[in-house]
Formats: C-alpha cells, structure tokens, sequence
C-alpha cells in the first residue's frame, strides 16, 4: 500500500517506464482504462454549489500563515464593498492541497503530533512560530476580531465550499502510523476524523481544481 506522496510519485514514475516499455498490443486503449476509485466513494456533487456572477477557486498549496484561506474570504468582501456585488452572486470553492494539507486539521491534530514546530508554521499577525493552526484562530490567539472571520470554520459557516487532497492527506496517515503505531486502515481513519469539520475530501487537490474550473471558477494561485 502506498503511504506517502513520495511513493505515489516514485510509482508512477516506474509505471510510465513500464507502460512506454510494453507491445503496442498490451497496450489498453483510451476510455477502457476502469478507475478503481468509483464514484460513489466520494462527493462530487458540490459543484453544483458553485453559483452566481462571479465563481471562483482559490489553490492553497502552501502553508504560507494560512494566508492562502483568508483570501479566499478576503476577496469576496472587496467585492461587495467595492464593486456592490450581492453575497449571492459570489461563490468560492478553496483547495488545500501539498504542503498545506495540516491547514486542513483541527486543533487537536495540531497539538497531539507538534504540527506547528515540526512545519515551522508561523502566526499570520506578529511572524512568531506558533503551535496553533493559523485558519483557526479566536480572539485571544493574537488576531483582531474581523481576522477571526476569515477562519476556515467561519468560511465554511457561510457556504463556502472547503475541499482537501487526500493525496497530500496520506503524508498526515503516515504520521499517525508511526507515532501511535497503528495500522494504515486505522490511521487512515483517525485522519480522516481530525479533518476540520464540513471539509470535503476529494482523491486530489488538482482534481478538485479542475473540477471547480469546469464549473466556471476563475483560478486563483492563493498561496
């Protein structure tokens, strides 16, 4: 079973030297290549929330003080503001991808493996290294209160559409392996279950990027 990004990667890398390798007659043709992953394995359907005048997919790939998450608010508002655009007619579907897969996490995840020291993860506001998740900050945590509305839960709260790349989630199963010692079943679940609540697992960040384009979203490299 493949546990990292590393081995995926290292697979396919021997499986396209196979394949290019292989009689033009073993080769499969295109279109009866059956995906394993069938579609009832995962939501699909949120797309279709995906509405209005101006939609929208912000690509959070990296930490970056989970700036990459509050632009995905940031924006919309400026739009309001500025623009006068109705709430309505603004939709946003946010992408946390690679290396900002931990933005994802609950609190709690954070705390019990040190996400924040190992990932060097600094506070949005005042630069420091911080052990707390920096889209999930409160009053309290250093940020003011219109900061705290750009929140990954608070986004959520108000229809955004939150989506995660379990391929980058299988770095955070292998953590949980060796740290608890756990079977990969087990800990697949475990991280799965500290998925900050309301966030849609999809089997890759560029597929839920693509998928959001093909809805009409305008891309955004947010971080």
């Amino acid at each position: 079973m493949l546990t990292t990004r590393r081995q995926f990667v290292d697979s396919i890398t021997l499986g396209a030297t196979a394949f290019a390798a292989m009689p033009a007659a073993l080769v499969v043709p295109p279109g009866e290549f059956t995906n394993p992953l069938s579609q009832d394995a995962w939501d699909t359907r949120w797309p279709e929330r995906l509405g209005g005048k101006v939609r929208t997919v912000f690509d959070v790939p990296e930490i970056e003080s989970g700036y990459g998450v509050w632009r995905a608010t940031i924006w919309a508002r400026q739009y309001e503001q500025v623009l006068g655009v109705p709430a309505r007619d603004l939709s946003t579907a946010l992408v946390i991808r690679h290396n900002a897969i931990i933005l994802a996490m609950q609190q709690g995840f954070w705390d019990r493996y040190g996400i924040g020291t190992a990932n060097r993860v600094t506070h949005p506001v005042s630069g420091e290294p911080t052990s707390r998740n920096p889209v999930l900050l409160r009053a309290g945590d250093g940020v003011s209160a219109p900061q705290v509305g750009l929140a990954l839960d608070r986004f959520i709260a108000a229809g955004g559409i939150a989506l995660a790349c379990d391929l980058a989630l299988q770095d955070l199963v292998a953590l949980i392996q060796r740290t608890d010692n756990v079977p990969e079943a087990q800990a697949k679940d475990e991280a799965r279950k500290w998925l900050v609540p309301g966030v849609i697992l999809q089997p890759s960040g560029v597929f839920a990027v693509l998928r959001a384009q093909q809805a009409g979203a305008l891309y955004i490299r947010a971080s």
